[in-house]
């Protein structure tokens, strides 16, 4: 039994490192960065400690940008999180298994679908001159993909088929014989969720809607090629200071907007393991 679980400590060891190479050295060097600044423009000049950084990050257009992000992973993460449970019943109560093979290799695909072919994709179907934005005289109802609900619209793309991908296997654990007891009882179908479906799916739709919410968090070669500036995202702040293009000495700054990020990832991580556990524990 000892060597076995020696074999077993060994076994971890590999990932261990990796995880300190990959994760924690840039993780460390970003903590460094948000919290110095160089003294002078002077080459190898030592940096000195300060907070400055931290505080510059959480005012003006950052803090505006930092807001924008999480309102818009927030909306895009909630309507994600009811679509996709919608889609996913679909799937699990349909009688043809054909069906769910398609959905769930599509939603495979779609999940990892983004960045700038995705937002090209888009602009070329609903931009300002966009198949159907000129087909359908979108632009006459006031329509623009370049927007707050753009935005939105274009992040459900693969949000939605995320979500279908984690909920499943919660919809899988609902026993047909809990409906039964409760159609044996006189519930309703409304009832039956309210009262049953729901609350034992709680936990797998909050962790859900945690996932949801950090993907879009996260986001950012999708925004930057389709709304560039004209929506606040602090990732895209993030690129204009490393890039030079808001001063030429805010290379900090924009490492103390990746703390704030992280912090916020933190967050959302310890909210939604705990979710997982307690959605598995009710769904074996």
């Amino acid at each position: 039994m000892l060597r076995r679980a020696a074999a077993g400590r060994l076994a971890v060891v590999p990932l261990l490192l990796f995880v300190a190479v990959a994760f924690g050295i840039p993780a460390v060097a970003m903590a460094y960065g948000a919290f110095t600044t160089n003294t002078s423009s002077t080459p190898g000049t030592p940096s000195a400690f300060t907070s400055g950084n931290l505080s510059a990050s959480l005012q003006g257009g950052y803090l505006t940008a930092l807001i924008g992000s999480v309102k818009l992973s927030a909306m895009s993460a909630l309507i994600g999180t009811v679509g996709g449970l919608l889609l996913a019943q679909a799937v699990v109560t349909s009688r043809f298994q054909a069906l769910r093979h398609a959905v769930l290799s599509a939603s495979g695909v779609l999940a990892n679908f983004g960045g700038v072919p995705l937002a090209f994709a888009f602009i070329a179907t609903l931009g300002n001159a966009g198949v159907l934005t000129t087909h359908l005289h979108l632009k006459d109802a006031g329509w623009s993909l370049y927007t707050f609900w753009g935005l939105n619209l274009v992040y459900l793309y693969f949000l939605v088929p995320l979500m279908v991908l984690s909920v499943l296997p919660s919809l899988d654990g609902l026993r047909r014989q809990w409906r039964e007891a409760a159609q044996n009882n006189g519930a309703t179908t409304w009832q039956y969720w309210r009262h049953v479906a729901l609350p034992v799916l709680a936990p797998s739709l909050l962790g859900g809607f945690v996932l949801l919410f950090g993907t879009a968090f996260a986001a950012y070669a999708t925004a930057a090629a389709m709304v560039g500036a004209s929506v606040p995202l602090i990732t895209l702040q993030i690129a204009n200071a490393l890039n030079g293009n808001v001063a030429a000495d805010a290379g900090n700054v924009a490492l103390a907007m990746s703390l704030d990020m992280v912090v916020i990832a933190v967050l959302v991580m310890a909210v939604y393991l705990p979710l997982q556990r307690r959605s598995a524990r009710w769904l074996v």
